[in-house]
């Protein structure tokens, strides 16, 4: 199957694409963001572990906010 080009897409494709990635990238500073802020005793497991896993895609951002803080 041939890779779809920007030019192929709709408006509205076009338009899901930029949501997403705006989407992802606010999800991931969030986490980041929560990260830097949160000390070491109220992260489960390595801060610099859950610094690379927030780099991955949608489930890096919702795997930390689930399983990688403490309460």
């Amino acid at each position: 199957m041939a890779q779809r080009k920007w030019s192929d897409m709709s408006g509205a494709q076009r338009f899901g694409v930029v949501a997403g990635g705006i989407v992802q990238v606010v999800l991931a500073g969030l986490a980041w963001s929560d990260l830097a802020h949160r000390p070491a005793k109220k992260v489960n497991g390595p801060k610099g572990v859950w610094a690379a896993v927030i780099a991955i895609n949608y489930a890096g951002p919702i795997a930390y906010f689930i399983g990688g803080r403490k309460d």
